[in-house]
């Protein structure tokens, strides 16, 4: 969450959102074991209001919009078979992230609406890093801040 101490500065942070320059990274621990290292989702994505869930479409449904996010396996941990990814989203559509990763086949533990229901009862889906422009210096800033070793994300130990 990023505040403001001016008008002005809270107008220049949202012109950066509206241009999409905040830069976002995420941790998620997703069942199973994934080959690739590396990888990009590209998927159309369709939100239904009424149940407030989005899903994977063609590209020619109606309304669909495009969805495309990074990931990096940064490790995995076999007893549990579950894998820690960074994710990097280029486009930032509802449930994205949730959404994409659970049509890849590895759903988000603790995902009680788009997959895991059996493991844990928190998802495991951390916005770790932001990346910002200052609204007055213009000097680029990043912020970090890493989940507890607890629970699903122990993990990362």
């Amino acid at each position: 969450m990023v505040f403001a101490k001016t008008s002005k500065a809270a107008s220049r942070l949202s012109e950066q959102v509206r241009l999409k320059e905040f830069k976002k990274e995420y941790l998620a621990i997703v069942d199973g074991y994934i080959e690739n290292n590396k990888g990009v989702l590209e998927d159309y994505l369709l939100k239904n209001e009424k149940l407030n869930i989005s899903k994977v479409v063609t590209k020619e449904t109606k309304n669909a919009k495009y969805a495309k996010l990074e990931y990096e396996v940064i490790k995995y941990n076999k007893e549990t078979n579950l894998s820690l990814l960074k994710i990097m989203l280029h486009t930032g559509r509802h449930h994205q992230i949730r959404v994409q990763l659970a049509n890849f086949g590895h759903s988000i533990c603790g995902d009680q609406k788009y997959g895991t229901r059996g493991r844990g009862k928190q998802i495991s889906l951390w916005a770790y890093k932001l990346t910002i422009k200052h609204p007055i210096t213009k000097e680029e800033m990043t912020f970090t801040s890493i989940p507890d070793k607890v629970g699903p994300w122990s993990i990362l130990k």
